[in-house]
């Protein structure tokens, strides 16, 4: 004890900080996670994985168009969410870069004017794009009612191809190529008449000899 009779203590050493003392390792530890948070850089992680999956719907798209559902897969595919996803899809659509209609024109002028398809098959394509049932009707309206004319054309260029084969043979073959391509009921009909054409210009030719179709 000292004088005064107060009993004499030990130095006190501050363990949560004091004037004298430097910032705690204790508080830092605490502090960090919440701090750490508040300050990082850039947008927030929701609005990160929106970007990617933009950035990567737009070089999909410099590639080739895409229908809407398309552009939402990619979307999804990236692991966004369905409302993130939505607004990046609705954006998009303003802007003019996906338009289920126009695509529908495309796949429909490429279908006839290069492959030389039919309803069937073009209407089949483009329900796999994902093109809504409504869009397809109404692009497929727009067709001209020429679909025997254009079966017939595909038909006569397949015919001659065939000269050699018995007509039954021949028929049931090109009917089916014409099957496949869309062309539905026509296909028989249109099948029949390019043979007979052949045929009737065989026989014109004077070398027409029943089933066989010379050039």
């Amino acid at each position: 004890m000292g004088d005064g009779g107060e009993q004499s203590l030990a130095p006190v050493i501050p363990l949560f900080g004091g004037a004298e003392a430097t910032p705690t390792v204790w508080n830092d530890t605490w502090a960090a996670p919440s701090r750490d948070v508040g300050a990082t850089a850039g947008p927030p992680r929701d609005e990160d994985a929106q970007a990617v999956a933009e950035a990567a719907l737009l070089r999909k798209l410099r590639t080739r168009s895409l229908s809407v559902r398309e552009a939402r897969a990619v979307l999804i595919e990236r692991d966004l969410d369905e409302v993130s996803a939505d607004t990046v899809i609705e954006r998009f659509i303003g802007n003019g870069y996906l338009d289920d209609a126009k695509l529908a024109e495309q796949l429909i002028h490429t279908g006839v004017a290069r492959k030389g398809q039919g309803r069937g098959v073009i209407s089949q394509t483009l329900a796999k794009r994902g093109i809504p049932r409504e869009v397809i009707d109404a692009a497929l309206e727009e067709l001209p009612d020429d679909e025997l004319e254009r079966a017939l054309e595909f038909a006569r260029g397949k015919a001659r191809s065939m000269r050699d084969l018995d007509r039954e043979v021949a028929l049931r073959r090109l009917s089916g190529q014409l099957t496949r391509r869309g062309y539905g009921s026509r296909s028989y009909e249109a099948a029949r008449r390019a043979l007979d054409e052949v045929v009737g210009t065989a026989s014109a030719r004077g070398t027409g000899r029943g089933v066989r179709f010379e050039p």
